[in-house]
């Protein structure tokens, strides 16, 4: 039997059309009441709901009213097709099977989750939970077909879960490959509770120094390294998280303690020394040839060193040259409240949290913990809980915040099914990174320390005389 082909022409006038909508020229997804209509602006029209305005009830608006063009249903619009699911009847987007986008994110997630009869492994039935109800479910299936056919990907990932390949343990994800992928369904997991919560910039260092370690030739240096990694660095970070959280300055800074020390003690070997043979030159050499951040990261190697015998203790160490940027004056400080309370075209996340620095003098890594419930409503006052008592919050800035709050990005998607922060992020159930926040914030024009400073300065300024003496004068020892 020969099989015959369409010529291009005639796949150009039996799948090809000009949309009622775009009017683009595209591949037909159907034939409407209006016309013929593109798959980008079927999905979009499916995907629209809302309350009728013909029948007044709450349904799918595909349809376009004649005359002003408002969403109708397909009832009112007079489509002789539905867009019911097969299975759950919920109307909206269909795919295979013509199911709705929920009840296949669900029939993928069972396949995958499988622990091989027929059933999800008892163990990951939260996060089967967490995924399958999340408000957008094709953002769900969008995750789980990314970098599809490469290994690691979200997808068999899950599988490997669901057939007990991967132990639910931290230390088993910090081995996994892309770490990335990783890393997100850690957070999913912890979010949902099948792992406990640990800070994710901890796991974040753990997943990352066995690595560094591995290209370290010198098993010596292995060691050493090692070492202060277990009994200096390690520890600073796991108190860092019980007492509050960790950053991802903190984090950073935490690497490259180590990359430096790495750093040094290859340095000494070019110089046919050992860290028990350095001397005092040395150091002196060495803080010579770098930087001053190279010397900060430096310093707490050197005194552990010291402090363990591990090279002489009679080495003395420079002392350290602090920095800070000058405050904002308030001329500044008031033009850039007056910008962000007005200008529209910057983005709403960052007009509120600059606000909160102007105003407050609010560190980024504290701004970026506020949650939903710290905005408290009494009435027509508006309350900010940044300790104790509240703050009230001015009227023009009340008005900013609530509206940042009813429109929020990152909220019910793959990869933040459900968020309380008041700056949701990216990930799992976490909120912004604070440098990535700050970051933002100085690209229009609000320097975080500066503000913060400008801030801190004015309030002082508010404050009865007494009250500042008492706060900054040193109290005599008794």
């Amino acid at each position: 039997m020969t099989r015959t082909y369409a010529t291009d022409e005639q796949h150009e006038r039996w799948y090809m059309a000009e949309c009622c909508r775009c009017e683009r020229r595209r591949h037909k997804a159907g034939s409407w009441p209006d016309g013929y209509v593109c798959r980008t602006c079927s999905d979009r029209a499916v995907r629209t709901r809302g309350t009728c305005p013909g029948c007044g009830q709450d349904r799918a608006l595909p349809g376009l009213r004649p005359g002003d063009g408002a969403p109708i249903c397909t009832t009112c619009a007079g489509f002789s097709q539905t867009f019911d699911c097969s299975r759950c009847g919920f109307e909206g987007k269909l795919l295979g099977g013509r199911l709705c986008e929920r009840c296949t994110l669900t029939d993928r997630l069972t396949a995958l989750l499988n622990d091989g009869t027929g059933h999800i492994r008892p163990a990951l039935v939260p996060l089967f939970d967490l995924l399958v109800a999340m408000e957008k479910p094709r953002s769900g299936l969008a995750w789980l077909e990314m970098r599809r056919g490469q290994p690691g990907n979200a997808s068999q990932l899950l599988r490997r879960l669901g057939l007990g390949e991967i132990p639910l343990t931290h230390d088993a994800f910090h081995e996994l490959q892309p770490w990335r992928a990783a890393a997100h369904l850690e957070e999913l997991l912890m979010t949902c509770g099948v792992l406990p919560a640990v800070d994710k910039y901890l796991c974040s260092f753990q997943r990352w120094l066995p690595g560094h370690l591995t290209g370290i030739t010198d098993p010596e240096h292995v060691k050493t390294i090692r070492l202060f990694a277990t009994w200096h660095v390690l520890p600073r970070l796991r108190a860092r998280a019980e007492r509050s959280h960790i950053t991802p300055s903190v984090r950073r800074f935490a690497a490259e303690q180590i990359k430096h020390a790495t750093a040094f003690l290859q340095w000494l070997g070019e110089r046919d020394r050992t860290l028990a043979s350095c001397s005092q030159s040395d150091i002196d050499a060495w803080y010579a040839e770098n930087t001053e951040h190279g010397r900060t990261c430096l310093r707490a190697f050197l005194n552990w060193s010291i402090q363990s015998r591990r090279c002489p203790r009679s080495l003395s160490l420079p002392a350290m040259n602090v920095s800070r940027r000058a405050a904002l004056s308030e001329d500044e400080r008031l033009d850039a409240l007056g910008r962000l309370l007005t200008d529209t075209k910057t983005p709403m996340r960052l007009r509120v949290a600059g606000v909160i620095v102007l105003l407050y003098a609010q560190p980024v890594s504290r701004i970026v913990r506020l949650i939903v419930d710290d905005v408290i409503r009494d009435g027509d006052t508006v309350l900010l809980r940044l300790g104790e008592p509240t703050s009230p919050v001015p009227a023009p800035v009340a008005d900013l915040l609530l509206e940042h709050i009813a429109n929020r990005d990152n909220m019910n998607t793959a990869t933040n099914p459900a968020s309380c922060w008041l700056f949701p992020g990216h990930r799992a159930g976490q909120p912004s990174r604070p440098d990535h926040l700050s970051a933002l914030l100085n690209e229009v024009g609000v320097p975080a320390a500066a503000a913060r400073g400008a801030g801190i300065r004015q309030q002082l300024l508010e404050l009865p005389a007494p009250v500042v003496a008492d706060t900054s004068w040193p109290k005599p020892r008794t």
